[in-house]
C-alpha cells in the first residue's frame, strides 16, 4: 500500500527521470513521438480553456477547435438519426474495430460515461483479429441499421484491416450492393486509404 514514504521515493524517481523537463517538452508542443518525428498533441483536444498550443510557432488549438466541432456535429447526426443507413433506416447499433489504443481507449471512454450514452444505440467493440469475435458480433446486430467505425491512424494495421474488410463484405452480401461505404466512418489520418475504402471524407 502507498504510503508517505512511497510517494517521496516515486516523486524522486520523476525528478531523477526528468520527467518534469519531459512533460514541459510535452505541452509546448516539441516533437517528442521520436518514431513519427512529430509532437504528441493528445492534450490539445483536452485544452478546455482553448489558450495557445505552440507547435512551430504556430497554434494548432483553432484546428483541435474545427476538429472537434465536426466530431460533436457527426455524434450527433448519429444519435437524431439524421445519419442512416443504405435502406433509410435509423442506426441502432455501433460496432468499433480497432486493436490496441484503438480498442481500449474507446471502450473505456464507453464504460466511464455509459450515463450519457443514447439508449436507442448499441455499442459493440471487435478487436480480435480471430473470425470468432467478427462472427458473434454479426449475430448481434441488423446490416441496414450498423454503422462500423474503423479506428486505425495509419489505416494499415493489418488486424484492423482484416477485420474491417470482413465487415464490409458482410454488408455487401446482406444488403445486396457494392456502395456501403455509408455504413462505415474512420478514425484515421489516411484519407488516400479511407476514400479508397470508400468511407466518405466527412466520416
Amino acid at each position: 500500500k502507498a504510503n508517505a514514504r512511497t510517494l517521496e521515493l516515486l516523486a524522486s524517481l520523476a525528478r531523477a527521470a526528468g520527467l518534469e523537463a519531459r512533460r514541459a517538452a510535452l505541452f509546448s508542443g516539441e516533437k517528442v513521438n521520436a518514431t513519427e518525428h512529430r509532437p504528441a498533441l493528445h492534450m490539445a483536444l483536452r485544452n478546455l480553456d482553448g489558450g495557445p498550443i505552440l507547435v512551430d510557432a504556430q497554434d494548432v488549438m483553432p484546428q483541435v477547435r474545427d476538429m472537434r466541432a465536426k466530431v460533436a456535429a457527426f455524434a450527433e447526426a448519429v444519435r437524431s438519426g439524421a445519419i442512416r443507413g443504405a435502406r433509410g433506416d435509423a442506426l441502432t447499433d455501433i460496432v468499433n474495430i480497432g486493436i490496441g489504443g484503438s480498442d481500449l481507449g474507446p471502450a473505456m471512454a464507453v464504460r466511464a460515461l455509459s450515463p450519457f450514452c443514447a439508449p436507442h444505440l448499441r455499442l459493440h467493440f471487435v478487436s480480435n483479429v480471430d473470425g470468432a469475435d467478427l462472427a458473434e458480433t454479426f449475430k448481434q446486430i441488423v446490416p441496414a441499421t450498423t454503422l462500423f467505425i474503423v479506428a486505425s491512424k495509419t489505416f494499415t494495421t493489418q488486424e484492423t484491416m482484416r477485420n474491417a474488410e470482413t465487415a464490409r463484405q458482410w454488408l455487401r452480401r446482406q444488403l445486396g450492393r457494392q456502395d456501403v461505404g455509408g455504413h462505415f466512418a474512420a478514425l484515421s489520418t489516411n484519407l488516400a486509404a479511407t476514400r479508397e475504402f470508400g468511407i466518405p471524407d466527412e466520416r
